[in-house]
């Protein structure tokens, strides 16, 4: 028979021990645990009673003691690992989105639309860029305050949101300037149908703090391949025809030819 010691130390003698291997003291005990619990036990087996039974009982309390206290410090760093997972993809959203309508925001626009035009590379499939700009914003702003400037913008762009399909991508760029990602757009007309009811939905009234208040959009409309083939270009173009819509006080505009230098 082994001594105490002998089995503690090598839990595989336990087996020549009359118990049934369930009630052992290793029994559910990692491996690399088998240590720091042999030493928290030890002391405690050398002063008690050389009976073997009293011996693996109070071994087997000490140990279930022990191993509790293991548990609950392993479920405290699981959670803990948990909610620094949660922080970094709390860290990631935010880098990603407006703060203010919550909005993918300009660099994520960005990128997303280059994945879009890397994965059509060459293809047949015609991508959309709308680019809008909200005319009277400024002076709603400046004349009723930033607080009912921000709550127009949500509301402009929870509208602007629920306007267009699900694989759409609609971003805040920054202040009162919104742009619109349309893939697999069939031809100019289906476009031409969007921006007017983008249109449309902007323009309603909006009431604020018992105000009827009114932004109008200027719309600038830009098509890959036909405009351009990199993201930085398609957005530019479709922000020349944003202006040429202002100018034109005409709610929206392809992108033409004649505005390539802007």
């Amino acid at each position: 028979m082994p001594s105490t010691e002998t089995a503690m130390r090598h839990p595989q003698t336990l087996a020549t021990l009359p118990m049934p291997p369930s009630d052992t003291p290793n029994a559910g005990i990692a491996p690399e645990d088998w240590d720091l619990m042999l030493d928290a036990v030890t002391a405690r087996l050398r002063t008690h009673s050389t009976s073997q039974q009293a011996v693996m009982l109070e071994c087997a309390a000490a140990l279930e003691q022990l191993h509790a206290a293991l548990r609950h410090e392993r479920a405290k760093a699981s959670a803990e690992l948990a909610g620094i997972r949660d922080g970094e993809q709390r860290a990631r959203r935010i880098a990603r989105h407006d703060g203010l309508t919550g909005l993918p925001n300009r660099n994520d626009f960005h990128q997303q639309l280059d994945r879009l035009l890397a994965e059509r590379s060459g293809g047949c499939q015609t991508i959309g860029v709308l680019y809008l700009d909200l005319d009277g914003f400024k002076h709603i702003n400046d004349t009723h305050g930033h607080a009912t400037g921000d709550t127009l913008l949500q509301i402009v762009a929870a509208r602007l949101r629920h306007a267009v399909r699900a694989e759409d991508a609609m971003s805040r760029l920054g202040g009162d300037e919104f742009a619109c990602m349309l893939p697999g757009m069939r031809d100019r007309e289906q476009l031409n149908r969007l921006a007017r009811t983008l249109f449309q939905v902007v323009s309603a009234p909006v009431v604020i703090d018992q105000l009827q208040l009114t932004v109008r959009p200027s719309i600038g409309v830009a098509i890959c391949p036909d405009d351009a083939a990199t993201a930085e270009l398609l957005l530019r173009r479709a922000d020349a025809a944003m202006y040429s819509a202002k100018r034109q006080q005409c709610g929206y505009v392809f992108f033409d030819r004649l505005d390539a230098s802007h």
